[in-house]
């Protein structure tokens, strides 16, 4: 049976399997990948130890750029990037921010 996948795999200097690269989307409902509704590890770390905001750590682990969420929410970017750095931004805005990013409100609260 030929089964179509969408994985594909990468081969290391001895001719064996290295890598897999999976479908982002697929990851994500993968056992290990980032689960909705809770915070990586990376993120957290990023926050406490790099001393970033919740919401410019979540932007970082995401690979976005502040031009991108500000278009996304349809702000200019000096504008997210107050957002960013405020010390407790209000709710309505953080409801903004989780929409723009596909992350729940309480994501950002830790």
């Amino acid at each position: 049976m030929n089964a179509r996948t969408d994985f594909q795999t990468i081969l290391g200097e001895d001719g064996k399997p290295a890598f897999v690269v999976v479908p982002y989307a697929q990851f994500q409902r993968m056992r290990g990948g980032f689960t909705p509704g809770t915070v990586p590890n990376a993120v957290v770390g990023m926050a406490f130890d790099g001393g970033m905001s919740p919401v410019k750590a979540w932007r970082e682990y995401l690979r976005l750029t502040q031009a991108e969420v500000a278009a996304r929410m349809g702000v200019s970017q000096a504008a997210y990037a107050q957002m960013e750095s405020a010390r407790r931004p209000r709710k309505a805005t953080l409801v903004k921010i989780a929409a723009a990013l596909g992350l729940e409100v309480d994501q950002l609260n830790f």
